[in-house]
């Protein structure tokens, strides 16, 4: 199913009763809107505290908590977290513990099941005890913190609008107290929706069926990474492997069991697909970050710049906090700012006092897909039936009948295909070589995060770490999701290390790509054979070229050790490059530039045969607009942005054209990818993935699908903007809709939805661009999907300097003043100052609070 549609389904179930609220809405009083909102000034009791804490809060609402001890920190800071932003807190604890049912009703039972089966919570559990006792500790202050604004609540009403509409549709609701394994529950989301390969394996899979795509035409759809033209992250000279190959490639399940699993495949694409896009998946996730040295910038000190491209929504994935300890010491070694997310307590990109620190989605290939023969309770290992292992769930349904399910799991993980029971059922009998069986094919998934990890110890070591040995140390710890992390310190120094898990595959098929086709989970020489060492992961101090640039293409030309084939193809990242070279000097201002340059490197390579094809007048007029355009992409009343919207027209339909045998849900979404592989077939004018299969009799090439792209692109523009070309504005089609995860929906009455969402914004920039604001050209239309999250620049010369920006604002609170004051700055690529010092931090407090211990004197 469409990701599209999860969200309508998710609610699908409180429409009927939510409609009902329209005339509630209508008389709601500003005060009922306004119950929720934080208190900011004066002083508040605040149950365990053992001292008093201040936070002030800036003109955006962003506080800074200050505390004499570790432990009053982190429960204020989960009382600040419950203040703005409860509501969003409580849904991700409900998505990642497979309740969501008891949220929202019938509409989450599919999502449940799919994480219930993968058991995301359950390993959150085992990962506890493991934690370091500090880490343990801060956790459990940051859940007494929220749970002390919990009990101060009468209702859930007073912690969030939300529960006061939803109560209509799901009444009698109760907000269960927060705990630590809430908190840890949410790292498995980020390393669902930050991995790689695992839908494009199922891909491979599901196109092999009946052979009616060739292998060869499905590896053209996944080009190797172009080195020739696009750098790694590391050149040869930055980092050499340091460990012999301990992996060979691994090969494919043999093809007439790909085609008999068939049903299995398209179940566990299924179960993938039921669940929802938390932070953000598919060719728009990515990131942008980029460290340059001192002695080329203009503050002769590093300069560190990251903005992640994630899904966007409102309130953003992020949230902005300033943690400082009032003495910093080794009982409260905390000064550290930056950017969270909401039930996490510390700070998971910024900087402290001596370090600053961005994270990439590396993209690594941390799940595989096993075909398993299933018979009964069994399933065939090396030739002997050994049993499932099995559990029961049940899941509670708001509103209705509880739902029983069973989860299996082989040697390799959980049986993802029996997620989903109406397809999985589709698949009990299958022929092999024409003889009926008995053995029903399922697929499981092996995937790293299902290890307990220490990866939350990880977080609070990145915030007291004081120099590179400390980052390193700090970044062993980070299992999953694993990513790529720059620094630098105010020592001069900038590095780069991969961090995470990556599994070792070994079988006796080198040259195939590791990973990237399901494997045969009855052979034994296809299982993980552990993780790589981390010393044996790249990373580099202080290289020779002065700057080192991350956006999500390949870290080092070398297979050793394997990390993913699945890269971004490097046009952002050798763009970022190109700007960074051509500047002698690179000051804090450039950084910010070069987060907002728009243009599109990949463009000039397909306008070449644009222009070369022979079209009508008509749409000659708007070929026109192609000659001399450099690429670029804004979203204003320009000749660019002009020639942009044309452009992309054409590119989204150029791509329809060639790619329509391709199911819907495996569509050409436009990312970086799809630019390399239309740069092959290109230079491959006859190839068969041109011709249009609709077309009996007439074999088309290169030629005729341009040409019907360039000409079907005026007639599409001409009714969706207007008749004369010049007055096109890539702006006008390509917007940004901040929608609410549950109230903000198609499926929620138009009077709610605008209650919580925002939208009509009009963004320059586009896919595998620096301004990464991604659209889906396999979509109806051009609206962003993905894009930065938020925006920072580090000053290390003086860190009170630094700038920064978040997509929506600090607050969940529909109405509240922060709820997007800051969008508009953020849509424009404009920043903010970032005071950080406890002197910079006082002078720029609009708003001050004091949270106490019960019963201790005020003043």
């Amino acid at each position: 199913m469409p990701r599209a549609h999860l969200a309508r389904r998710i609610v699908l179930s409180v429409v009927v009763l939510v409609v009902v609220a329209l005339v509630a809405l209508t008389i709601l009083a500003v005060s009922t809107v306004r119950r929720p909102f934080p208190e900011t000034t004066g002083e508040l009791e605040v149950e365990g505290l053992t001292g008093r804490v201040t936070v002030s809060r800036d003109a955006r609402g962003v506080p800074t908590i200050v505390a004499d001890t570790a432990n009053d920190l982190f429960r204020a800071q989960g009382y600040v977290s419950a203040q703005d932003r409860f509501f969003e807190m409580d849904l991700r604890r409900h998505i990642t513990a497979g309740r969501l049912s008891e949220l929202v009703g019938e509409g989450g039972i599919e999502t449940d099941r799919v994480i219930r089966t993968m058991g995301w919570r359950r390993v959150a559990e085992q990962e506890l005890p493991r934690l370091a006792p500090e880490t343990r500790q801060y956790l459990q202050a940051y859940a007494d913190g929220v749970n002390a604004y919990i009990r101060q609540a009468e209702s859930p009403a007073d912690l969030a609008l939300e529960y006061q509409v939803l109560d209509w549709s799901v009444p009698g609701y109760r907000v269960e107290p927060w705990t630590p394994v809430d908190s840890l529950a949410w790292l498995k989301a980020m390393a669902w929706d930050l991995k790689a390969d695992y839908e494009d394996e199922l891909a491979r899979a599901r196109l092999s069926r009946g052979g009616r795509t060739s292998q060869k035409q499905i590896e053209l759809l996944y080009p190797p990474y172009p080195f020739d033209r696009n750098q790694p992250i590391l050149s040869e000279e930055d980092w050499r492997p340091r460990a012999a190959d301990a992996q060979q490639a691994a090969s494919a399940v043999p093809t007439s069991l790909l085609k008999e699993g068939q049903s299995a495949f398209e179940a566990a694409a299924a179960a993938v697909a039921a669940i929802p896009t938390l932070i953000g998946e598919g060719d728009g996730v990515g990131s942008n970050s980029w460290v340059v040295a001192g002695d080329r910038t203009t503050t002769g000190k590093p300069l560190l710049a990251n903005d992640p491209h994630l899904a966007l929504g409102i309130p953003s994935v992020w949230t902005q906090v300033n943690l400082q300890c009032r003495t910093v010491s080794a009982e409260c070694p905390f000064q550290v700012s930056g950017f969270s997310f909401s039930g996490l307590p510390g700070v998971v990109i910024g900087h402290n006092a001596k370090v600053a620190w961005g994270f990439t989605n590396l993209g690594a290939d941390v799940t595989d897909f096993y075909l398993e023969q299933v018979s009964g309770e069994t399933y065939l290992r090396d030739g002997s039936q050994v049993p499932l292992e099995t559990r029961r769930e049940t899941i509670k349904v708001a509103g209705g009948t509880d739902v029983e399910i069973v989860v299996r799991s082989t040697v390799h993980g959980p049986v993802l295909s029996d997620a989903v029971p109406a397809i999985a059922e589709s698949g009990d009998q299958t022929a092999v070589r024409g003889v009926a069986q008995s053995n029903r094919y399922a697929v499981s998934l092996a995937w790293t995060a299902l290890t307990p990890t220490r990866t939350a110890d990880a977080i609070f070591a990145l915030n007291t770490a004081t120099g590179w040995d400390d980052f390193r140390d700090a970044a062993s710890l980070f299992a999953v999701p694993a990513q790529n992390l720059v620094y630098a310190d105010t020592d001069g120094h900038i590095g780069y290390q991969t961090p995470g898990l990556f599994p070792i595959r070994r079988s006796a098929t080198p040259g195939a790509v590791p990973g990237s086709w399901p494997a045969p989970g009855w052979d034994s020489q296809w299982d993980w054979r552990g993780f790589v060492e981390f010393d044996d992961l790249p990373y580099v101090l202080d290289p020779t070229e002065g700057f080192i640039v991350t956006a999500n293409q390949a870290v080092t030309s070398s297979q050793r050790p394997f990390l993913t084939a699945v890269w971004d193809y490097g046009f952002r990242a050798e763009r970022i490059r190109t700007l960074l070279a051509g500047s002698a000097k690179v000051s804090p201002e450039r950084m910010s530039q070069i987060q907002g340059d728009s243009r599109n490197t990949f463009a000039p390579v397909l306008v070449e045969h644009l222009l070369g094809v022979e079209v009508d007048d008509f749409t000659a007029q708007a070929q026109l607009l192609l000659r001399d355009w450099d690429g670029s992409q804004p979203a204003d009343k320009t000749r660019d942005s002009a020639s942009a919207a044309y452009y992309n027209a054409v590119w989204k339909h150029l791509l329809e054209y060639t790619f329509d045998e391709l199911p819907p849900d495996m569509a050409a979404s436009g990312g970086s990818r799809w630019m390399l592989v239309l740069e092959q077939l290109l230079k491959d004018p006859k190839n068969a993935w041109w011709d249009d299969k609709t077309t009996p009799g007439v074999t088309e090439g290169s030629g005729e699908i341009l040409k019907r792209a360039l000409v079907d692109a005026r007639l599409d523009l001409a009714r969706k903007l207007g008749k004369v070309p010049a007055t096109w504005r890539w702006g006008r089609l390509h917007q940004l809709n901040l929608e609410h995860r549950v109230l903000g929906t198609e499926s929620a009455p138009e009077f709610v939805r605008d209650i919580f969402n925002r939208g009509g914004i009009e963004l320059g920039g586009g896919n595998g661009i620096v301004n990464a604001t991604s659209w889906d050209a396999s979509s109806s239309g051009y609206e962003v999907t993905a894009g930065p999250s938020m925006r920072m620049v580090v000053d290390l010369a003086d860190l009170d300097r630094s700038l920064w920006v978040n997509a929506t604002g600090q607050s969940g609170h529909a109405y509240n003043p922060h709820y997007a004051d800051q969008i508009d700055a953020w849509a424009a690529n404009e920043q903010f100052p970032w005071p950080f010092t406890l002197e910079a931090a006082a002078s720029a407090a609009e708003n001050d609070l004091t949270l106490v211990p019960p019963g201790q004197p005020t003043g």
